[in-house]
């Protein structure tokens, strides 16, 4: 195996120390890699989409400074490139505080967590599996799941490549393993290809993401807003989003209405809401 090291400037707001406990309760698996003896850094192991090789990353910040270090024996440049994006350390996010000035809720949101960009999924793909993987299932039992398709054809840590998955024999509930192949096929066809899907209009990459058995209106808002990355689209069919506008914003205020002032980092905005009510259901949760 060989690495790649690569340093760039981050334009606007950043700290890898948010981003990584943000990242640390996500699901289905956070940050999937064999410990890590450094706090400072942030590391993983994922698919890269040039060639579907397995590589592993190492993000650490030096001030305005990414230093991001994959090793692997494919596409390292590929593979750095998409750590910047699961990352979204390549938003120019310069203007993200003028949406503090304009809506004090996000001020807020802000100050809570600083310097928190939103991580996502590896991949478009990656997320696609986790949607099926996840319906209707909670999320620490959807989380059992990947765990078991990674052991059974994915690679040391790394989720299954999908020709390999296209041609896995999955026994799965219901018809997750169906819907996974779907996944898979439309993969290998071009369809889940995230630098194309981030580089369309939001609502018409969901629009297109849909057309893939499986995979509907939510799930589709996953894999384009999370798994793409893209910076300013708008989760419609996230009832818990919903839940915290009414909160913070009062009864009767819509999330199409406030979130006119998230421009353009809508996708953002959300996270951070969801951010902030995820952290205080575990507050509420956690015996006294």
């Amino acid at each position: 195996m060989t690495s790649h090291e690569t340093e760039f400037e981050v334009l606007g707001p950043w700290s890898l120390a948010t981003s990584r406990a943000f990242w640390e309760g996500f699901a289905p698996a956070p940050l999937p890699s064999p410990g890590n003896p450094c706090a400072e850094q942030l590391r993983t192991v994922f698919r890269v989409e040039a060639d579907w090789s397995r590589t592993e990353a190492a993000v650490t910040q030096h001030g305005a400074v990414a230093t991001v270090t994959v090793t692997g024996d494919g596409d390292l440049g590929s593979a750095a490139a998409q750590v910047r994006r699961f990352l979204s350390l390549d938003v120019d996010a310069r203007g993200w505080p003028d949406v503090a000035d304009r809506d004090p809720v996000i001020a807020d949101a802000q100050e809570q967590l600083p310097g928190l960009r939103p991580c996502g999924f590896h991949s478009a793909y990656e997320a696609a599996s986790w949607a099926v993987l996840s319906q209707r299932l909670r999320l620490t039992q959807a989380a059992r799941l990947r765990d078991a398709v990674v052991a059974r054809c994915g690679e040391a840590g790394a989720f299954p490549a999908p020709a390999v998955l296209l041609a896995a024999d999955l026994d799965l509930p219901g018809r997750k393993a169906e819907y996974l192949h779907a996944v898979a096929g439309a993969t290998l066809d071009g369809a889940l290809d995230t630098t194309a899907l981030r580089s369309q209009d939001p609502d018409r990459a969901v629009e297109a993401v849909q057309r893939i058995t499986g995979l509907g209106p939510f799930s589709a808002e996953l894999v384009v807003l999370r798994g793409a990355g893209a910076p300013d689209g708008l989760p419609r069919h996230e009832g818990r989003l919903d839940d915290e506008v009414a909160r913070r914003y009062g009864p009767g205020r819509s999330l199409a209405e406030v979130s006119a002032a998230w421009r353009p980092y809508r996708t953002w905005a959300a996270v951070h809401l969801r951010a902030l009510g995820e952290r205080r259901a575990r507050s509420a949760a956690a015996p006294s």
